[in-house]
């Protein structure tokens, strides 16, 4: 496919709120993420027959929502006639992922359509776009000591979703406590982003991989092997599995001193270090 498409759509980086955004959770007590996207992209084609053919930059798999954005694709070329608005693409596409069997919430598909820097709010099947814009010397600092890798190891989201919310509706508390958590963390972090509080954004993204952990250590488990020691050292200040975890793609936020040499350990390990910026447009069609 090369450079040819007719449509492209970015990848997002989730920072804070991912499974707050899932029913039932966002239903009984609301969700709330904050995310971006990255210029790793899904580009689709359409032929005269109707069948729609995809190219990745990133694969299915990787945490970074590819399927989200993969779907947004598809509903942007089979409906294009209709003309929608985005949020009726996001949400579309949403469905279709939902009829397709695999659990999941509403950020992928918002960021991937929308694009940039994002602070979503979800109340049960109803999306808020909220302001929000951080601090430019913040987005600078992020982008600057952010490492993303991906592990090689695939996972398929549904089936860790199933997992997970399975014991939510069977009234598992440390479940519930960690979702709680991870909400709460979500508006600590938007708000480091916002006033450039770079130690607030360091806890934050700590907490945010604690509360996971509530929820189920198998998320983060596959990572630690190669994170731990480079946290214990204070090489790394901050990380978290990216999407669902359990594989593919950690975050990994660096000690300014040793941006060099994690990049180094994280290769050694096997890891392929993921070069990237920032994608301020959503989807994009020809």
């Amino acid at each position: 496919m090369g450079d040819q498409f007719d449509v492209m759509v970015p990848v997002r980086v989730d920072l804070s709120g991912g499974w707050t955004d899932v029913n039932p959770y966002c239903t009984d007590f609301g969700g709330e993420v904050v995310n971006f996207t990255i210029n790793k992209f899904v580009k689709a084609n359409i032929n005269l027959s109707g069948e729609v053919s995809y190219n990745f930059d990133i694969p299915i798999g990787s945490g970074l929502g590819t399927s989200g954005s993969v779907n947004v694709a598809r509903i942007a070329l089979l409906r294009k006639s209709e003309n929608l608005s985005l949020s009726e693409i996001a949400e579309a596409a949403y469905q279709a992922e939902i009829k397709s069997g695999n659990k999941c919430g509403r950020q992928d598909q918002w960021a991937a359509t929308f694009g940039g820097f994002n602070r979503f709010m979800f109340h049960g099947e109803n999306v808020e776009i909220m302001p929000f814009e951080p601090a430019r010397s913040a987005v600078k600092w992020v982008k600057k000591h952010l490492i993303i890798a991906h592990t090689g190891i695939s996972h398929k989201s549904g089936e860790i979703q199933d997992q997970v919310w399975s014991r939510y509706e069977a009234g598992d508390k440390e479940v519930i406590e960690g979702l709680h958590r991870i909400r709460h963390i979500t508006r600590k972090l938007a708000d480091s982003l916002q006033r450039d509080q770079r130690q607030l954004f360091v806890e934050s993204l700590n907490g945010v991989s604690s509360a996971i952990d509530t929820i189920d250590k198998s998320i983060n488990a596959p990572f630690l092997s190669v994170i731990q020691p480079l946290i214990e050292d204070s090489s790394v200040m901050a990380w978290k599995a990216l999407g669902a975890g359990s594989g593919g793609c950690a975050a990994i936020l660096c000690h300014p001193l040793h941006i060099k040499k994690v990049r180094g350990e994280i290769s050694k390990s096997g890891w392929e270090l993921i070069e990237w910026d920032y994608e301020n447009t959503g989807i994009r069609m020809k």
